[in-house]
C-alpha cells in the first residue's frame, strides 16, 4: 500500500465503530479529526468530503460483517441445514462484539438512508441485496441436494430470515436485552426445521 492508501485505510479504520455509533450523517468532521488525531486537512487531502468518509467508512464496516457471516455457509458445514444453522449461531454467538461496535451497520445506515444521502442508500440496498443472494443460493443448493423443500421460495425465505434477524437486533439494541434477538433466532431455526427441510423435526 502507498502513504496515501495507508492514510485512507487508517482513517476508515479509526473511525469505523464512531460512525456506526454515533450515525453516518451526525458524525462531524471534528469528530473524525478527534478519533484519528488528523487535521482537517489531512482528511481532505484523501477524500474530497465527509460523505466519502462515511461511504467508504460503511462498505468497511458492512464487508466485516459479510465477511464473518459468509464463514457460515463455507466448507466447514457440508450441508445446506449445517450451514443455515451457523448463520443463526453466529448472530447468536456474536452478539457482544455487535453491539460493542454500534450493531448491525447494514440497519444502522438504512435508517439514515434516505433522499438526503442517496449514495448510501445506494450502497445499503446492495449490502441487503448480496446477503439475500448469499442466503438464497444456500437453499437452493440445499433443494438440488433433495435436502430442502423444493416447494419453497429462495429468495423469500432469505427475505424473512434477515427481516427476522434484523427486528431481533433492532430491539435487542433498543432495550439492551438479548431476549428479542433470541426469539428472533429461535423464529428461524423454527422455519427451517418445520418449513425448509423435507423431514420435518
Amino acid at each position: 500500500m502507498s502513504k496515501a492508501e495507508k492514510t485512507k485505510q487508517f482513517i476508515i479504520e479509526k473511525t469505523a465503530t464512531l460512525f456506526n455509533t454515533k450515525g453516518y450523517t451526525s458524525t462531524s468532521l471534528s469528530d473524525i479529526t478527534e478519533a484519528t488525531g488528523l487535521t482537517k486537512g489531512s482528511i481532505y487531502g484523501n477524500f474530497e468530503n465527509k460523505d466519502a468518509v462515511a461511504l467508504e467508512v460503511y462498505k468497511y464496516n458492512a464487508g466485516s460483517l459479510s465477511k464473518s457471516m459468509s464463514r457460515s455457509f463455507g466448507d466447514e458445514f457440508p450441508t445446506a441445514t449445517d450451514k443455515l444453522h451457523a448463520f443463526v449461531d453466529f448472530y447468536r454467538k456474536n452478539w457482544n462484539s455487535v453491539f460493542l461496535s454500534g450493531g448491525c451497520p447494514l440497519m444502522n445506515a438504512a435508517t439514515e438512508a434516505d433522499d438526503t444521502f442517496p449514495l448510501l442508500k445506494n450502497q445499503v440496498t446492495r449490502s441487503f441485496q448480496e446477503w439475500i443472494s448469499k442466503i438464497s443460493k444456500v437453499i437452493t443448493q440445499g433443494q438440488k441436494n433433495g435436502e430442502l423443500n423444493t416447494k419453497a421460495n429462495a429468495g423469500e425465505y432469505a427475505s424473512l430470515f434477515i427481516m427476522l434477524t434484523e427486528g431481533g437486533i433492532l430491539l435487542s439494541k433498543t432495550t439492551g436485552d438479548q431476549k428479542f434477538l433470541n426469539l428472533a433466532l429461535d423464529k428461524v431455526l423454527n422455519i427451517i426445521e418445520q418449513e425448509l427441510n423435507i423431514i420435518p423435526s
